[in-house]
């Protein structure tokens, strides 16, 4: 037979080096093999998925207590063994051999302590019944001694059981304490020492020895069964006797005894009398207890019932009374700041008490009390005369505070000294009825229309008068020329142009108006949002929400969109509110636009810049109609700057008409000063406006150029070249950092080489023309014959070839020069004379070399003067 793994030390050490660490000591490790359980449709265990395995029976000491563990070990796949799973025996409370299963070597066993006890345990199947009764033998011993219990043993007999261990003298090793200087010794423990374990559920030792000395009292072998069966029938038949006996010896004291029972049942008959009667009068009594109880529970229950409507009575009385301070206060007091803390606690009182008075906080069945209806009847009273009365004093407040500033003329701007309006003492006084606006608010929320109208109209003729009297002392203040308006008309003036006007006190003035009054206007309107009580959140700019997303422009004042609608009425509200606290102010704004255009029309660009830059950063904090008055501007400032555009462009047109063909127009060199100072003044920005600006005035350039130079056909090119070139060279230092000029640069680049080309082309052939027209004959018969072919044509024969090439360059310096004549006096502009020179002696060149090429070809035998030659005679003049 195979050596059982349970006796592989190498598989024990293994074992042990796997829980190194964990203090525990392997009593038994064996190689078993897992399945995972599942329920069948007969309710029985089937199995699938062998694992192998190694279980080992582990002790733990610490001290007197020892701790037994069933741990699990599992091959990796290197093959090392490995801990899997940790079962503490102490919770072990089933172990059932499987009965279905033939080789009867496969067991489960059940923990008390597992999470989910539906889900069917693993299978554990050894390779024999020896191993399989081996470790289960010492599961069962290890239980016993170390937590002095047995778990549930099913499946197998343990009488049976205790036979395999007698016949096998199993052992299992105990860990026993290390002593001094020595490692854990190893112990047996025999049969004898397990033979206990088993008998316990035989019989105990008590029932052995008893059974022992009865058997030894009989001296009979085992074919005397029958004589040891009569013999025991016999005694008890004499015990038997013996007991009646002794019954019919007793009979006198029976009938004694009879007697005294009798005696006793006549006592206990009239004890029972005597109990009925009592019986029958105590129910009586407690008849009439209960009738009292009845009675006296009805008479509390009616005291408590009363009690409490007492107390409810007085609670509803404390609410229907009107305190005689309030009602005089709310009636007939005044509204003084000193007055306003009694106001305030009045107005609380009364919104309390009608609250009081609602369905929800008073019971349904006093809301109907003809009292309960008349007391509130006089608190609405009550409430709308005070709201009558409030409302009138703060209409009437309003007016007068802003009539107080206007009559003092040191509030407002002055000749020669410009003031900073400043609202902090108005808003102070307005902020000593803010409560008492909030009160109204709840009391009645109609009351807010004509206050708040009554507090914007006010208002609105303060600021009005503020920025008139401030835009009127700026402009006054601010003393710059008037700069030419007429920049693309008349003849250049290169001082007038260049040393133009300083005129960035416009700018600097326009920006003051911004700054004083932009933050002012904002303020004015979160003021306005909050001293109103308007229930919207915080002003934010439009395009973004109150947690920083963006949102849609239909909001026109820029406060977030709500969903409820009570909000979405309070926001129009406020939108309306707004629009009349700051209407008409954008008039004194469109004043100072108006008078930097009069002044300076190129100012527009750096004012629409400033206006940006208000929008886009300085003001992200601003009320949304306030950055819709910005919008107003930009606008406002683009339209007038498109109106000097405009302007510009009418002028460019009157040349057409005006000017005559020669030399180079005034509007180009003029136009190219109107670049550099648009963009001194846009620095990078504005490219929007500017660019198109740009792109306008170009385009009528480039279109009364072409409608000037058609007027004279024959000096069509030499118009535009001259006007082109001096497009780019006035244009070239802007062009470089300017994405539109460049663009339109490059157009005028390439109509200025058209028009050189067309120009040198027209003089070559006036000089060369029977050279050139030979040439293109040539070229056209070399589509239809072949090369060799072409000497024997009519007119292209040898003797016309010499003929044709004697006439052309016999005088070659003498046409070269009448050329170069004819170009210098058709020029105005003589600086471009270099560069069209180079250019004709280059394109009579690239001519003379095809030209060359083609006699190669076609007349080879003949001589004609090489390029380098015609090369050197063209330098040399």
């Amino acid at each position: 037979m195979a050596k059982s793994s349970a006796d592989d030390e190498e598989l024990r050490r293994a074992c042990q080096a796997a829980i190194e660490g964990s203090k525990q000591k392997i009593m038994i490790s064996i190689r078993v093999a897992k399945r995972r359980g599942i329920w069948g449709k007969s309710g029985k265990l089937a199995s699938y998925m062998a694992k192998p395995r190694v279980l080992a029976l582990c002790l733990k000491s610490e001290g007197h207590k020892k701790q037994a563990f069933l741990r699990v070990l599992k091959y990796s796949s290197g093959g090392v063994i490995e801990p899997a799973k940790l079962y503490k025996l102490k919770h072990l409370s089933r172990v059932e051999v499987i009965t279905n299963e033939p080789s009867g070597c496969t067991f489960t066993m059940g923990f008390d302590n597992l999470s989910s006890q539906s889900v069917a345990p693993p299978q554990w199947t050894m390779r024999n019944i020896d191993d399989r009764n081996r470790i289960l033998f010492c599961i069962l011993n290890v239980c016993k001694e170390a937590f002095g219990r047995l778990p549930k043993v099913v499946g197998i007999d343990v009488v049976e059981m205790a036979l395999w261990a007698k016949e096998n003298k199993p052992s299992v090793i105990t860990q026993k304490k290390q002593q001094a200087g020595h490692g854990p010794v190893s112990t047996r423990v025999a049969e004898s020492g397990l033979k206990v374990t088993v008998e316990k559920y035989l019989i105990s030792t008590a029932e052995e020895d008893d059974m022992e000395a009865l058997l030894g009292s009989y001296v009979m072998g085992i074919g005397e069964a029958e004589a040891f069966s009569a013999r025991l029938k016999r005694e008890l038949l004499a015990l038997e006797a013996a007991n009646v006996h002794a019954m019919l010896e007793s009979e006198p004291l029976v009938e004694e005894v009879l007697q005294g029972l009798e005696a006793a049942t006549h006592c206990v008959d009239d004890m029972d009398e005597w109990l009925g009667t009592f019986n029958v009068k105590l129910r009586h009594i407690r008849e009439d207890i209960e009738s009292i109880e009845t009675r006296n529970n009805k008479l509390e229950m009616h005291s408590v019932n009363n009690k409490a409507l007492i107390q409810e009575l007085d609670k509803l009385l404390e609410r229907l009374c009107v305190p005689s301070e309030y009602a005089t206060c709310m009636s007939r007091g005044k509204f003084d700041e000193a007055r306003m803390t009694q106001n305030i606690e009045a107005c609380e009182w009364l919104t309390g008490a009608l609250r009081g008075l609602e369905v929800p906080n008073l019971d349904s069945t006093y809301g109907n009390m003809r009292a309960v209806k008349e007391k509130r009847a006089e608190l609405e009273k009550l409430k709308a005369t005070f709201v009558r009365r409030a409302s009138g004093f703060l209409i009437k407040y309003f007016a007068n505070l802003v009539d107080s500033v206007m009559s003092d003329k040191n509030y407002f701007s002055q000749r020669g000294q410009l003031k900073q309006p400043d609202h902090a003492d108005l808003r102070y006084k307005c902020r000593i009825y803010a409560h008492l606006l909030q009160h109204l608010k709840s009391l009645d929320k109609n009351c807010l229309l004509p206050l708040r109208k009554a507090y914007c109209s006010s208002l609105n003729l303060l600021l009005r008068r503020e920025a008139r009297e401030f835009a009127n002392e700026l402009r006054a203040s601010t003393k710059v020329s008037i700069s030419p308006t007429t920049w693309l008309e008349g003849s250049p003036c290169g001082n007038q142009i260049g040393n133009s006007t300083d005129t960035s006190a416009l700018s600097d003035a326009y920006i003051k108006m911004l700054t004083i009054f932009i933050p002012l206007l904002v303020d004015e309107s979160s003021f306005l949002a909050h001293f109103m009580c308007f229930e919207v959140p915080a002003l934010v700019p439009p395009g973004v929400g109150a947690n920083g997303n963006k949102r849609g422009s239909n909001d026109d004042l820029g406060i977030m969109n709500m969903d409820s609608n009570d909000s979405k009425a309070d926001l129009q509200s406020l939108n309306e509110s707004l629009q009349d606290l700051l209407d008409g102010i954008h008039e004194d704004f469109y004043a100072v636009v108006d008078w930097a255009y009069k002044i300076d029309p190129l100012r527009c660009i750096s004012m629409h810049l400033i206006t940006e830059r208000y929008l886009s950063g300085q003001q992200a904090d601003a009320a949304g109609f306030v950055r819709v008055l910005l919008g107003y501007l930009a606008s406002k400032i683009s339209l007038q700057f498109n109106r000097f555009v405009d302007e510009a462009c009418h002028q460019i047109e009157r040349n057409e008409h005006n000017v005559r063909q020669m030399g180079i127009l005034p509007y180009i060199p003029r136009f190219a000063t109107l670049a550099i100072r648009m963009e001194q003044y846009a620095q990078g920005q504005s490219r929007d406006l500017v660019d198109l600006a740009y792109t306008k005035l170009v385009s009528i350039i480039f279109v009364t150029l072409e409608k000037v130079a058609q007027t004279d056909p024959k000096t069509y090119d030499i118009f535009l070249l001259e006007n082109y070139a001096a497009f780019l060279n006035s244009l070239y230092d802007v062009a470089n950092f300017v994405p539109t000029l460049a663009k339109f640069y490059q157009q005028a680049s390439g109509a200025y080489e058209e028009a050189c080309m067309r120009h040198i082309n027209m003089l070559m052939h006036s000089q060369f023309e029977r050279l050139f027209q030979f040439a293109r004959k040539i070229k056209d018969l070399m589509f239809t014959i072949s090369p060799e072919e072409i000497q024997f044509q009519l007119g292209l024969s040898k003797m016309e070839f010499r003929k044709m090439l004697k006439s052309s360059l016999s005088g070659f310096d003498k046409s070269i020069a009448a050329m170069h004549k004819k170009l210098q006096k058709s020029l105005t502009s003589q600086e471009l004379l270099p560069s069209l020179w180079e250019m004709c002696k280059k394109a009579f060149m690239d001519k003379y070399v095809g030209i060359t090429q083609l006699a190669a070809r076609i007349y080879p035998t003949e001589s004609i003067p090489s390029v380098s030659e015609i090369r050197n005679l063209l330098a040399s003049l």
